[in-house]
């Protein structure tokens, strides 16, 4: 099982923890994770453009002029593609983008990016997570405090306001409760913060 230290919000240790082999120690599955990507980015297109082909247009039922005669060339009708306000060729049309992925098969994906972060050394365990005014300087000190410079998650175990706003004005920092968390998230950052009541939380849920 592997072993992790634990942190205190002012960056020093608080000791170890021996993560769950089953959630922290899977192997990489690079293919179940593009997998749960693509689903999770795919599910969050709208498909709701729609422009109006030469059959939906209202108008143009006359016959602009007849066939021969005028030295123009020949038209049928003023709602043709060609024509200013006509219809559009192969007219965008609202769609479901959406996929499906199974629920064993997302479990996999998140548990192997987990254990991914694990192996890199990407992944940070603290005792706590607490703020007092629910200031922005608050979270700035404890970013700097365990050298979040890129890109990080910090998950909570519960959804506490007060952290929520004192971390929303912070670029390079998001936070998430528990039981949002997706191998999105997880792959999208750089490096991801958990409390040690969300890995207990999670060990109950997946290490099962």
């Amino acid at each position: 099982m592997p072993n992790i230290k634990v942190y205190k919000m002012d960056g020093t240790e608080a000791g170890e923890m021996t993560l769950s082999e089953k959630v922290f120690g899977a192997e990489y599955n690079e293919a179940l994770i593009h997998q749960a990507v693509v689903t999770r980015l795919a599910n969050e297109r709208q498909g709701t453009k729609s422009t109006l082909t030469r059959t939906e247009v209202r108008g143009g039922g006359k016959k602009p002029w007849r066939q021969k005669g005028t030295g123009n060339a020949r038209q049928g009708s003023i709602r043709a593609p060609q024509w200013t306000k006509g219809g559009v060729v192969f007219a965008p049309k609202s769609r479901d983008f959406s996929k499906d992925m199974n629920k064993k098969a997302k479990i996999a994906a998140l548990v192997s990016a987990l254990s991914k972060k694990v192996a890199d050394g990407e992944l940070i365990v603290v005792d706590g997570l607490q703020v007092k005014e629910g200031k922005t300087k608050e979270m700035e000190a404890f970013r700097k405090a365990l050298k979040l410079d890129k890109r990080s998650l910090v998950v909570m175990d519960n959804d506490d306001r007060k952290v929520i706003l004192a971390a929303r004005n912070l670029a390079t920092l998001s936070t998430l409760p528990v039981a949002q968390i997706s191998t999105y998230e997880v792959v999208s950052n750089a490096k991801v913060v958990l409390t040690k009541a969300a890995v207990e939380k999670l060990e109950e849920v997946y290490g099962e």
